[in-house]
């Protein structure tokens, strides 16, 4: 009976979609992360009787047909990259960014990552790093002794010394961006990788060419709704147990079937 495998079907893509809403609500506190949504697709027919058929010799045309479905897949997983609200930090390291864009990485295998959290700090060495103390590109280098840092809209960074009241600027921070953001490959640690179908990073000043701005002492907190992921778990649950009903139903149909005698 084919019933049971595309009940199964169904209760396999349910307990995917659970596990995406559980990894949303799980992340609700984490700076800059963007939720997730699994979309699903019918799998392929039986057809019993093919539409537009002639069923006579008069050139009688069959209007529907029959075409009995074998359950469903998982589409895909895609990132919704609506903007987070920005949280006061009054870190002076702390970078949300206004709009679109990225904050470039540098890994230690050399690569590039790319990251929406700006909840930077600085190491032993004065550099501008990440919470795992990845560089931040371009790098930037707070000379010792500073007493003041300020980053503009447009990324340029500037510090005041002991002594000096006149600012000084020691670099300029860029934003990427992608012509395909839902491709980028999720690494963890608010990390993404480039991929073929997220495209190159086009490079920019902030502010510029569409690119968003900077506001130093703040970051942008997720973007995960607490109210829709839970009426999404809802539903989620709902449809995993109306499957396991038609599993329930089509045992009890087979039971029927294997107590008939001749």
């Amino acid at each position: 009976m084919m019933a049971l495998r595309t009940a199964a079907t169904g209760m396999a893509a349910q307990q995917l979609n659970v596990e995406v809403i559980s990894n949303n609500i799980a992340n609700m506190n984490t700076v800059a992360f963007k939720k997730q949504r699994a979309e699903f697709q019918d799998l392929l027919y039986q057809t019993m009787e093919q539409p537009g058929a002639q069923s006579s010799d008069q050139g009688n045309i069959v209007p529907t047909g029959v075409q009995v479905g074998a359950g469903v897949k998982a589409g895909t997983v895609y990132r919704i990259g609506t903007q987070g609200s920005l949280t006061r930090t009054d870190n002076k390291y702390d970078l949300a960014i206004n709009g679109q864009g990225w904050f470039q990485v540098l890994l230690p295998s050399g690569e590039n990552a790319y990251t929406r959290a700006g909840n930077f700090a600085v190491n032993d060495q004065g550099q501008l790093v990440t919470q795992d103390g990845y560089l931040i590109q371009p790098a930037i280098t707070i000379p010792s002794g500073a007493t003041d840092v300020t980053i503009s809209q447009a990324g340029q960074v500037q510090v005041t010394s002991a002594g000096s009241p006149t600012p000084t600027t020691v670099g300029n921070l860029e934003l990427s961006t992608f012509m395909n953001e839902a491709g980028l490959s999720a690494q963890g640690s608010n990390l993404f990788k480039e991929t073929a179908a997220s495209g190159p990073p086009t490079t920019g000043t902030p502010g510029n060419n569409g690119l968003g701005t900077l506001v130093q002492g703040y970051t942008e907190a997720s973007n995960v709704d607490p109210v829709s992921e839970i009426t999404a778990l809802i539903v989620a649950q709902r449809a995993y147990e109306m499957n396991s009903k038609v599993i329930s139903t089509a045992d009890s149909m087979l039971g029927v079937a294997n107590q008939v005698k001749s």
